[in-house]
C-alpha cells in the first residue's frame, strides 16, 4: 500500500500542514521536527504526488545547485558561470538554493530528494554525512559534489591541503623565510569544509618541513571578510622582530584586505611584502594578484557533464575527479 502524507504526519506526530512545510519550505520547520518528519518519510517510502510530479518533469526539467553563502564568495559565482554555460545548450532549467544557516542546509538536503522537483543536484562546498548521501541515493536524486566529496556520490575534488603546500613551496623558492598567513572560515557547523583551515594545514606542514614556522596573528580570525584580513595583516606587518616578507591569504577576497594593509602601512608589493592568494577569482587578474588557481569555471562545467552522465546511466559507478592546482604568477608575488 502506498504511503500518504497522512501516514507521514501520523508517524511523525505532526499535522499535515507541518509535513507540507517540511517538503516545500524546510527552513520554516525546527530541526528536531524536520528530522522526525524525514525519518518517517524514509521509513514509509513516501513519495509526494508521484504521478503529477512525473508529468511535470517531462515538460519542465530542472537541475538544482545547493551552495552555502552563495553571495559572499566570488568563487561560487565563477563556478556558477561554468555550470550555467554547460547547461545553456540543454533543456534543463537552473535553480539555485542558497544556504546561509545549518537549518537551511539540513532542510534542503532533507526535502529536495523527497519532493522530486529536480532531475539532478550539484552540491558546492558542503560536507555530507552517510545518512544524507544515502537519502539522495534512496530517493534517486542524482547528485554531484564539488570541492568536498562523498565516496558514494560523484564528485570533483579540490585538494585544499595540497594548495597550502603549493603556496609555501612557491614563496620558499622565491627566497622568503619569514612568511605570514591570513585566514578565516565562515561558520557552518557540520557542513563547513573549513577551506582556510585545510590550506593552512598544508602551508604550515610545508614550511615546517623546511625548518620554518608560519607567522600568524595572535588571535583567531572571526571570519573570512576583507576587513578581518586587513586587521590580521596590519598586526603581522607591525611586528618589529618578525615582520613577514610574504603573506599567504587563504582566498583572494582575504588577499584584498592584505593589500589594503600594505598600502596603508606603506609597504611596497612585492619588494617589501609579497602577497599570494587562492582561487584565481575574476578580479585577481585585474589587480595583478599572484594566486593559486583551482579552475573554478572548469569545475562547474565538469560537474554538469558528470551529472548529465549520471542521468543517462543511473546505475553507472560514481566517478570522482581531482582538479589540479597551479600557481598563477602576477605582480604581487
Amino acid at each position: 500500500m502506498t504511503a500518504t502524507i497522512y501516514d507521514v504526519a501520523s508517524r511523525a506526530g505532526v499535522s499535515i500542514s507541518t509535513v507540507s512545510r517540511a517538503l516545500n519550505a524546510p527552513h520554516t520547520v525546527n530541526s528536531a521536527t524536520l528530522e522526525r518528519i524525514h525519518d518517517a518519510i524514509d521509513e514509509l517510502g513516501f513519495v509526494p504526488k508521484a504521478e503529477a510530479t512525473a508529468r511535470a518533469r517531462r515538460s519542465h526539467r530542472q537541475i538544482g545547485v545547493l551552495a552555502p553563502f552563495f553571495t559572499l564568495y566570488p568563487s561560487f559565482m565563477q563556478r556558477m558561470r561554468g555550470i550555467a554555460a554547460a547547461l545553456q545548450e540543454t533543456l534543463f532549467e537552473l535553480v539555485v538554493f542558497n544556504a546561509d544557516t545549518v537549518d537551511h542546509v539540513r532542510g534542503y538536503l532533507h526535502s529536495l530528494p523527497v519532493s522530486r522537483r529536480l532531475d539532478g543536484l550539484i552540491i558546492i562546498s558542503l560536507v555530507l554525512d552517510d545518512r544524507e548521501a544515502e537519502r539522495l541515493l534512496n530517493h534517486r536524486l542524482p547528485a554531484v559534489m564539488i570541492e568536498a566529496v562523498h565516496p558514494k556520490l560523484a564528485g570533483i575534488e579540490i585538494d585544499n591541503v595540497e594548495g597550502g603546500r603549493l603556496a609555501a613551496k612557491y614563496l620558499y623558492a622565491k627566497g622568503h623565510r619569514r612568511i605570514g598567513f591570513v585566514g578565516g572560515d565562515q561558520a557552518l557547523p557540520k557542513y563547513a569544509i573549513g577551506t582556510s583551515e585545510l590550506r593552512y594545514k598544508g602551508f604550515r606542514a610545508e614550511l615546517e618541513a623546511n625548518g620554518l614556522a608560519p607567522i600568524t596573528p595572535t588571535s583567531a580570525p572571526v571570519g573570512p571578510s576583507r576587513e578581518e584580513a586587513y586587521h590580521q595583516a596590519c598586526e603581522l606587518l607591525q611586528q618589529r622582530d618578525e615582520c613577514p616578507t610574504a603573506i599567504f591569504a587563504a582566498n583572494d577576497t582575504l588577499a584584498l584586505g592584505v593589500l589594503k594593509a600594505t598600502r596603508e602601512l606603506r609597504f611596497r608589493v612585492p619588494e617589501d611584502v609579497a602577497v599570494v592568494g587562492f582561487d584565481d577569482a575574476d578580479f585577481a587578474d585585474y589587480i595583478g594578484l599572484t594566486t593559486i588557481s583551482q579552475s573554478l569555471e572548469e569545475s562547474g562545467r565538469l560537474a554538469v557533464e558528470m551529472l548529465l552522465s549520471v542521468l543517462s546511466a543511473p546505475d553507472r559507478m560514481a566517478r570522482r575527479i581531482q582538479l589540479p592546482l597551479q600557481i598563477v604568477e602576477r605582480e604581487t608575488g
